[in-house]
């Protein structure tokens, strides 16, 4: 049987960061704290389509996902307070492992012309952001079903201090990040 996400983080990712960082102390070594699934629509979007979109987001996550509205009014894109913009995911714990590990090893591959997640999505602080062009491409989608393809943002949060760290952590975990070119 194959080791699950979580525990290859505690078995062989653990050691392997304390090794390669030069930490002593397990607890130090950086750690996933959550993952966020946000999916945006704009106004033109009617109601069933909102629904179809939770649904896919719900049946991709394994989660309820939660609306999110507009906090104030922007004539020029059509947008009034309370309308809805989006829907998102926190994912944590065990589902959070569960939903890296079918991204990882599940999602990623089906990515027509895939080569790798791109390395400048870190923001200084150890978090990491990386956007996907539809939902389709996840095995829990039916794509005949999908009335309106939706991309949507996926933001891994990590306790690592600096990029390199989160990198280090995400690389161990199995993301497959893109070779930088050299010029």
């Amino acid at each position: 049987m194959t080791m699950g996400l979580q525990e290859k983080y505690r078995k062989t990712v653990v050691p392997a960061l304390m090794k390669s960082l030069g930490v002593t102390n397990p607890m130090r070594v950086p750690r996933l704290i959550k993952v966020s699934v946000n999916m945006g629509f704009n106004s033109t979007v009617d109601k069933d389509s909102i629904k179809a979109i939770t649904e896919d987001l719900a049946r991709i996550t394994g989660q309820l996902p939660v609306i999110t509205k507009a906090r104030k009014s922007i004539s020029n894109f059509k947008l009034r307070q309370g309308m809805p913009v989006g829907a998102k995911v926190t994912l944590r714990g065990g589902r959070m492992f569960d939903f890296l590990e079918r991204l990882i090893h599940a999602t990623l591959p089906r990515i027509r012309d895939f080569r790798g997640l791109p390395v400048t999505g870190f923001d200084g602080r150890g978090s990491y952001t990386f956007g996907l062009r539809e939902q389709t491409i996840f095995p829990e989608i039916d794509p005949d079903s999908v009335k309106r393809v939706q991309g949507m943002d996926i933001t891994i949060v990590t306790t690592a201090k600096e990029d390199r760290e989160a990198r280090e952590l995400l690389a161990q975990l199995g993301l497959p990040f893109a070779k930088a070119e050299r010029s």
